[in-house]
């Protein structure tokens, strides 16, 4: 795969699908996407690490929660991610090393902020590796 993600033109939300040769380097790939249309991921140290474990009834219902725990802990705690080591990731559950560091306003300009990952248009699919589809509230 090329290419880790494209930005999806949309009216009122902005979307992304992501690629990967497996499902856990295209949900990696969508976690990378989410944080780099937020900011300039260049000037994002990778110093923190913080684990992410999130469950889910499907693998469809796991992506939504995977990308809107990652919102909750940009939110609450603070954080930017722009590395994604997922270790666990099945049906139902999926369990991850996120490196970031702590928010810098003096360093780090937040483009866009994001209230949600949305299940309108979501999709997975695959193919010669996998493509995620998901729509973010703005």
């Amino acid at each position: 795969m090329g290419k880790r993600f494209e930005v999806i033109d949309h009216t009122a939300d902005v979307g992304i699908a992501a690629y990967g040769k497996d499902l856990k380097e295209a949900f990696a790939n969508a976690a990378y996407a989410l944080f780099s249309m937020m900011l300039d991921l260049e000037g994002v140290g990778d110093a923190l690490c913080c684990q992410v474990e999130v469950t889910a009834d499907d693998r469809s219902d796991l992506l939504v929660a995977w990308l809107n725990e990652l919102i909750y802990v940009f939110e609450v705690d603070n954080m930017l991610f722009k590395r994604f080591d997922i270790g666990e990731l099945n049906e139902t559950r999926l369990r991850a090393r996120c490196y970031g560091e702590k928010i810098d306003p003096e360093r780090h300009k937040i483009k866009v902020g994001f209230k949600a990952a949305t299940y309108h248009m979501l999709k997975i699919d695959e193919g010669d590796g996998f493509r995620v589809q998901v729509l973010f509230d703005i």
